[in-house]
This record gives C-alpha cells, structure tokens and sequence, in this order.
C-alpha cells in the first residue's frame, strides 16, 4: 500500500449534509481513505447556513477546522506546503482564489475534486463558474471527476487537464448494513430540490401518486418551494441527516433515482442515491442515462422507468421474490465495486500516480519537511 499519505482536503462542507450532497461523500470516502492509515485534515469555510445545521462537528477519522475567510487561510499554509497531497472540491466558496493559493503553496500533488463536473463545464460554457478558473485546470496535476465516460477525455483535450480521472461517489457498508423493514412507503425520493430534477419527480413519483392514491409515496430533501402541490399521499420530511438515511430508505419498497439535467447529458454520473439504497438492500427505479450500466445492469441490478406508467407497472406488477432478486444483484454489485473501501484505494492511486508525474525524480509522496 506504500507509506501513509498526509492529506489536505479544502471541500465545500464536512460538517454539514444541510441542502448538499457534498458532506455525505466526503465522509464516507475520507473515513475510508484513513482507515487505509493515511492522515486527513479538512479545511472548511465557516459559513452561516452551515453553522446552523452541524450535523457532524467533530468527526472521529480526521481533523476538521473551520476558517473565517480568505485570509484565515494564511494559517494553515504550512499544513498545505508539507502536505503530501492536496485536494480542492467543487463548490468552495471563493474557490478560484482558493485555488489560487493552493497552486502556490501546495508542493505535494494538487487535485481538483470535481462533485459537479457537468455543471461545472455548462458553467464554463456560460461564464458563470464561481470555484473554478480553466487554466487552473492546467495546473493541477490530477482532476478527479464524479463523472466519467467522455468526459474524462474532454476534460484533458479541451481544457489540459494533466489527468482526469473518475472518483464517484461511494456507500459505507458499515453505515448502511442491510435491512429488512416493515415498509412505510412504496416509493421514496431523497434529494435536495433542483430545478432540473423536478419535472422528472413530477414525472416518476408525483403523477404516480395522483394516479394510485392507495400506494404511499415520501420526498425527503430540503429547499423544496411552498407553491408545489404535493398529493396527499405523499409524504414530505425537510431534511434527513446521513444518519436516518438507511432507515429512511428501508422503510420503502422501492426508492427512486433523479438525475440532474446536465448530468444526464454527460452521462456516467451516478448519485449517492444508488448506492446507499442499494448497499442496505432497497431497489431503485431510476431515470436513463449513457453509463448507467456501467454502474448498475438495468433491469437486473437497477430498474429503469420514463412514464408514470412505467413506474406503477413495477409498483404494482412486480412480485416480491422478484423484487427481492433485484435487491440482491444490486447490493452485491455495489459491495463488489463502489463501497467507499474501493473509492479510497483508488484515491490514494490516483494520488500516488499524479506525484509521481509531478516530480520524477523523487521518491513518490516524500513529506516536504
């Protein structure tokens, strides 16, 4: 495995899941990636909308500090220069300054975490991205991308990226063990609102809930407008914290996978959704992508819908033993392939591949004293 890492993460949130997916990957893949041996510490902007919704403040399997703003990150700049290894995620707030920074102190491998890689491209398309520079691209040596696919050579052939690489989200087995529920729901959605992703909720779920007013419905995510006229069969819970998520799921015959608009149209993303329903043993109906089966086999592993009626033929047709077939193939395939045991190893890979490239002549992630 070669000789423990010293890692500096600068992500947008450790510690808090309120309206955003990026905490529940960061845990699940560091908590793994420090179970390798490797020592983690997380940089995080203090914010208000975060600091008010702490779910996770003092985590057990890294450091985690807050700083104030641009400037408080003066004081950590020793951390980032001996660092072996620094990553930079999406969505940080002044993240291209941030980034400026660690391209300057950061004399380990430097990687970009990019949670939101369609978005993130649509946004250089559009002049709107915030966290993120192009020719920064350039100058890290590694951009790590929650898409795959295409995209990976897009990302080194349009805009030089020295190696882009895929590092999807992942499940904590641990986290999430199989469970065998009495179920409350036929179908749940946990997601935060988008609205990208909401004409297909309507589509798979809310006109599914109108149509079978006997079948139980849920939607569990925050920032959902007042003006949506929910069915009375549907359940809605504002927020769940990651640690009610595998309740939450096993409490449902079947839950439900939306997929943001760019990301279906870069295919090869999959979200923490088909994992975490899967790894404790809740089927998935989802949308279609390019990729999906590249995750998960459709119609063996994963079960695809684009009607309502698509959705109640399975709600209503599928037997149990069949349902629990698809349970099965799903959570072995996941355990087999995207456990977050399996994103930390190939983390430190990756890692350990972009120091070599960075410095050749020195021994691979030698700690700068």
């Amino acid at each position: 495995m070669g000789a423990p890492l010293n890692l500096v993460v600068l992500g947008l949130s450790l510690s808090s899941s309120w309206g955003n997916g990026h905490a529940t990957t960061y845990r699940a893949l560091l908590r793994a990636f420090a179970a390798r041996g490797h020592d983690v510490l997380f940089l995080e902007r203090d914010v208000p909308w975060y600091a008010a919704h702490r779910d996770l403040p003092e985590p057990d399997f890294c450091r985690l500090v807050l700083y104030p703003d641009l400037a408080g990150l003066d004081a950590h700049r020793a951390a980032i220069a001996g660092a072996d290894a620094v990553v930079v995620g999406s969505y940080v707030p002044e993240g291209i300054a941030v980034g400026d920074r660690v391209l300057a102190w950061a004399r380990g491998a430097r990687a970009f975490y990019d949670i939101d890689t369609p978005v993130t491209l649509a946004a250089f398309q559009a002049g709107t991205c915030a966290y993120l520079a192009q020719p920064q691209i350039r100058g890290y040596d590694l951009y790590l991308s929650f898409t795959g696919g295409p995209t990976l050579a897009r990302l080194e052939r349009s805009y030089g990226s020295p190696a882009a690489r895929a590092l999807y989200c992942s499940v904590d087995p641990d986290a999430h063990p199989r469970l065998d529920r009495e179920p409350a729901y036929d179908l749940s959605y946990l997601g935060t609102y988008s609205p990208d992703r909401q004409p297909t909720l309507e589509r798979l779920l809310l006109e599914p809930a109108r149509r079978a007013p006997d079948l139980r419905f849920a939607v569990a995510g925050p920032q959902y407008p007042g003006d949506i006229a929910w069915p009375a069969n549907v359940v809605r819970i504002d927020h769940l914290p990651p640690e009610r998520h595998a309740d939450f799921y096993a409490s449902s015959r079947y839950a439900l996978n939306v997929t943001r608009g760019d990301m279906i149209r870069a295919g090869w993303s999959p979200s923490v959704r088909l994992f975490e329903a899967g790894s404790i043993g809740t089927p998935l109906i989802s949308d279609r992508w390019d990729g999906l089966g590249d995750i998960l086999t459709p119609g063996r592993e994963i079960l695809c819908a684009d009607t309502a009626d698509d959705v109640l033929a399975v709600l209503r047709g599928q037997s149990e033993a069949e349902r629990r077939r698809v349970a099965a193939a799903a959570r072995a395939a996941i355990l087999s392939r995207h456990s977050a045991a399996h994103r930390a190893a190939e983390l430190e890979g990756h890692l350990r591949e972009a120091s070599g490239r960075r410095a050749p002549s020195m021994p691979a992630l030698e700690t700068v004293e």
